[in-house]
Order: C-alpha cells, then sequence, then structure tokens
C-alpha cells in the first residue's frame, strides 16, 4: 500500500511525472539502441539487393505521392498465415535503400512486399484504370488519370543524387547515365547492356503498352520489382555477431 500511496503522488503532480516518464523512456532507448553500436552491421548484406533503377525510383515516388503506402503495407511477418500467403517473410535488407520505407500493420488492401512478377503488367493496368473490374470487393480509388500524365526524366538525376545524401549507393556512373538508362528501361529494343549492368535484374518493356513513358510506366516498373531481387531458394539468413 505505501508503494501505491507513493505511486499517487507521482499521478497527482505533471512536473514529477513528466520527469519519471523521460527517465523512463531515455533508460528504454538506451537499452534497446546501444546494443547496436558493438554489432558488425544491424542490416545482413544480402545477394542481389540493389538500389532502385532510374524508373522504378521514379514509380516510387508516385506509390508514395498517392498514398498507395495507406492501404498496402510491405512487410511480410513471420507467421505461417502470412508467409502462406504472400511468401518468405521481409528482410530488413530488402528495405534499406527505402527512404521512407514501406513497414507497417494497415492493410485495406494486401501486402505488396512481393507483388512483382504476381500479374501480368495488362493486370496492373486494368487495376488502376478500373480496380473493381479485376478485383470486385475492391474499395481502392482508380488511378487511370497516370497514364496521361507522362514522363521525361529532368529530374531523376536530382532525385537519385539526394538519394545518395542519405547513403544510397549511387556511384557516378549511374548518375551519369540515369535519363538515358530511364528511358531505355521502357524499350526492349534499346541497347540496355548498360542498364542492366548497373541494375541487374531490371525488367525492361513497355509495361502500359502505350508511346511513351507515363506514371503507369513507371509505377508497374517499381511494383513488378517488389520481392524479386532476392532469391530465397538460396537464401540462408545468417545471424548478427
Amino acid at each position: 500500500m505505501a508503494i501505491l500511496d507513493k505511486h499517487a503522488i507521482l499521478e497527482k503532480n505533471v512536473t514529477l511525472l513528466a520527469i519519471f516518464a523521460f527517465l523512463v523512456v531515455t533508460i528504454g532507448g538506451i537499452v534497446q539502441i546501444a546494443p547496436l553500436f558493438w554489432l558488425e552491421n544491424t542490416i545482413e548484406d544480402v545477394e542481389g539487393m540493389r538500389p532502385y533503377s532510374p524508373l522504378e525510383l521514379a514509380g516510387r515516388d508516385i506509390y508514395v505521392r498517392e498514398g498507395c503506402y495507406v492501404c498496402h503495407s510491405q512487410m511480410i511477418r513471420p507467421m505461417r498465415d502470412e508467409v502462406e500467403r504472400y511468401g518468405h517473410y521481409s528482410l530488413a535488407a530488402e528495405s534499406k535503400y527505402d527512404h521512407p520505407f514501406q513497414w507497417g500493420s494497415k492493410r485495406t488492401g494486401p501486402d505488396l512486399a512481393r507483388v512483382g512478377g504476381r500479374y501480368s503488367d495488362d493486370w496492373h493496368v486494368d487495376h488502376l484504370r478500373d480496380p473493381q473490374s479485376v478485383v470486385p470487393e475492391s474499395v481502392m480509388p482508380k488511378y487511370g488519370f497516370l497514364e496521361n500524365r507522362m514522363l521525361d526524366g529532368k529530374y531523376v538525376v536530382d532525385l537519385m543524387k539526394t538519394h545518395r545524401l542519405i547513403g544510397v549507393p549511387y556511384t557516378d556512373e549511374m548518375i551519369e547515365n540515369a535519363q538515358a538508362d530511364f528511358k531505355v528501361q521502357i524499350d526492349p529494343f534499346g541497347d540496355t547492356d548498360g542498364l542492366l549492368e548497373r541494375y541487374p535484374g531490371a525488367q525492361v518493356r513497355n509495361f502500359d503498352g502505350q508511346p511513351g513513358i507515363s506514371e503507369t510506366d513507371a509505377l508497374i516498373a517499381y511494383m513488378q520489382m517488389l520481392g524479386t531481387l532476392v532469391d530465397f531458394s538460396t537464401f540462408t539468413p545468417v545471424a548478427n555477431r
């Protein structure tokens, strides 16, 4: 009872409550953060991971701009029902070039961490134009207007330089060839050797089937690569030391 009586003092004194709350949060933060400084690495390197190609990066910006993350997480948790539905649980390394990352638990629609390759480009085009035409119970709004918004890659160099400032390992060569790589990724008959050397596994094709590079092209290019870079048939998790 004596302890409860003393606790009542904290509850009735705003200043003391604030001080002790601050101390508790500080200690908890130190306990969680301090051990990270003694680990060799906090995110294990995973074979296959690379920075986004210029077109994929532009598509990711559209994904964030249109609020897709509000209804679709990109975080498969290591639970049986999630793994059986969506695939291998998400790895921290898969989001190490994401600013901001798309992890979360809010799902009005399905998780998209491994949506790449699950549906055809035509399906994605139809889904963006009229979601209910392919998923009748969907509450997703229509995004057909993205087909009419054309991109020329004018700002993709600035975008990549900004990401490099916060740690994404874009090389000088990648930035120098950014606009060319941006345009050639939708041209299967173009000179794509340099693109594929810089961004292994990048998918090259006209994603929306229409002339020019639209925001739909960029968005689909981004979604079609999600979850495709890591070969989970050979992946073996390595514990941090």
